[in-house]
């Protein structure tokens, strides 16, 4: 594995425990400023539609949404600035008053740019979640 992949892994990762913890802040500095997330039924939105919706929804904090999640990476090719990985993700929320957990399961491609800083972060996500019976 090389030096690259092994950051972008790290950068998953510390981006499902930011979400479980309801970090919001180290959530989006791992993205560019430019980033664009594709989920079906909805158009293509930005960092700062995802800013506001993460606020809204108050993750980790009381009357919010508990997030957990599992990620298997399966593959990630670098080419140059830009990689590309594909991802097999489980994620579960649960709202504060402990209703009916909902969980949601698939895939993402996901596109990152290594910036001038020499850190990778998210540019391009595709989610293919839906939701487990």
């Amino acid at each position: 594995m090389s030096n690259d992949q092994q950051q972008i892994r790290e950068v998953i990762q510390k981006w499902m425990t930011a979400t479980k913890e309801g970090d919001i802040e180290t959530v989006l500095g791992l993205m560019t400023d430019d980033v664009v997330f594709l989920v079906a039924g909805q158009k293509p939105f930005g960092k700062e539609a995802f800013r506001k919706a993460a606020k809204e929804i108050k993750s980790g904090e009381p009357g919010g949404i508990r997030y957990e999640g599992k990620s298997d990476i399966e593959e990630i090719k670098v080419v140059g600035d830009f990689a590309y990985v594909r991802n097999r993700l489980e994620v579960t929320t649960r709202s504060s008053d402990e209703s009916t957990p909902i969980y949601r399961s698939g895939y993402t491609l996901s596109i990152f740019h290594k910036e001038s800083d020499g850190r990778w972060r998210l540019a391009r996500d595709a989610n293919l979640l839906t939701v487990k019976k």
